[in-house]
């Protein structure tokens, strides 16, 4: 059985920092891109940041630039997504997925496996 569970998440004020942490059993961690995906109330999920399995290419969304970093370490079946310089709309719910598929201009593609979640707020 696959599990995928995030994190990390919680509050912080506009320009704080937080770090989420994604975990996976039951799938080869290195088989898989990684990626994070976050959806807002009232709007679409979209596209985060996302790496490869050997961590040599990443992806970020153009909101992400510059703030967000990710990283993972095969080792432990984990990824992570350092986030800086937080702005309000930034909050969201994160989630962390394994994918089949990375493109350099749109990041993890199909992916296959999901997490629950772990809820982002930034306050003014």
């Amino acid at each position: 059985q696959v599990q995928v569970v995030e994190s990390g998440g919680g509050l912080v004020q506009a320009g704080g920092s937080l770090r989420l942490s994604c975990t996976t059993s039951g799938l080869t961690f290195d088989d898989y891109h990684m990626g994070w995906f976050r959806q807002a109330p009232g709007k679409e999920r979209e596209g985060v940041s996302c790496i490869t399995w050997r961590g040599t290419s990443t992806y970020y969304a153009d909101s992400v630039k510059g703030r967000f970093t990710i990283s993972r370490d095969n080792a432990k079946n984990t990824l992570y997504l350092q986030m800086n310089n937080l702005k309000v709309e930034d909050t969201a719910m994160y989630y962390c997925a394994a994918a089949r598929s990375f493109h350099f201009s749109l990041g993890c593609e199909q992916p296959t496996y999901w997490g629950q979640g772990t809820q982002v707020t930034v306050s003014s």
